[in-house]
């Protein structure tokens, strides 16, 4: 059974287990679906594969369930209890110049062999490779500007929430014990966010501010991702 992290409003939020792993590939795949600028200019929506990304999710997720803080939220009280309403990946901290574990190395390695081999199997499945990587470039250079503390930060890699379980406190659910935890240590916090309304005042309101635009421009046609990044409070 899985250890539960926190109770906040209905939402029930759990470290992902395997049995919740399916869910939350749907869960995320609903919630990018509806019309994510980030994912409309990343993919070929004519060549997309549905079943692929199924199977990149699903690497992700097994990889997270050891190597993240990866969170599922869900619903013990209703009529369909095991349903995944909401998902979060956080990354932990890396205090700069801490050597790799052993541990992270060989998951960093299998997390990219199992991508190899899904690519040889399934192709790109619509991933548009020359955008991703532009992504991936702007974002370690946003990294290296922002991320100035030592210490280092909580990264929330990913959180979708479906649509229907919107505005009942089930993303407040799932930064809540991770926001708390931040501020007992005294660590910061960064997100990436891939619109600006309304997310953006939703991450305020937990105390996140706008650190910097990040424009990811291909030839004219841009998205711009929100870096934003959160201070830890005082529990006084």
């Amino acid at each position: 059974m899985n250890k539960t992290i926190y109770v906040y409003s209905y939402a029930q939020v759990t470290q992902i287990a395997d049995e919740d792993i399916e869910g939350a590939i749907t869960c995320i795949q609903q919630a990018f679906s509806n019309d994510d600028p980030y994912s409309g200019w990343v993919f070929d929506k004519s060549t997309f594969s549905l079943q692929r990304n199924r199977v990149s999710l699903g690497i992700r997720c097994a990889w997270g369930k050891k190597h993240a803080m990866f969170h599922v939220a869900k619903d013990p009280a209703s009529s369909t209890p095991e349903k995944i309403l909401g998902v979060a990946c956080w990354l932990p901290p890396t205090p700069v110049n801490t050597p790799q574990t052993w541990s992270d190395y060989i998951g960093d390695w299998s997390l990219y062999l199992q991508q190899i081999r899904m690519n040889v199997w399934y192709g790109r499945g619509g991933l548009i490779t020359k955008r991703y990587w532009i992504w991936k470039a702007a974002q370690a250079e946003a990294q290296r500007e922002l991320w100035t503390d030592p210490k280092g930060y909580y990264f929330c890699n990913i959180v979708t929430v479906l649509p229907e379980a919107q505005g009942k406190g089930v993303g407040k659910a799932l930064f809540k014990h991770v926001l708390d935890r931040a501020d007992q240590e005294g660590m910061k916090c960064y997100l990436e966010s891939s619109r600006a309304e309304p997310n953006m005042a939703i991450y305020e309101r937990m105390g996140f501010k706008l650190a910097k635009e990040m424009v990811l421009d291909d030839d004219g046609d841009a998205v711009t991702l929100f870096c934003m990044t959160r201070e830890p409070r005082s529990s006084s």
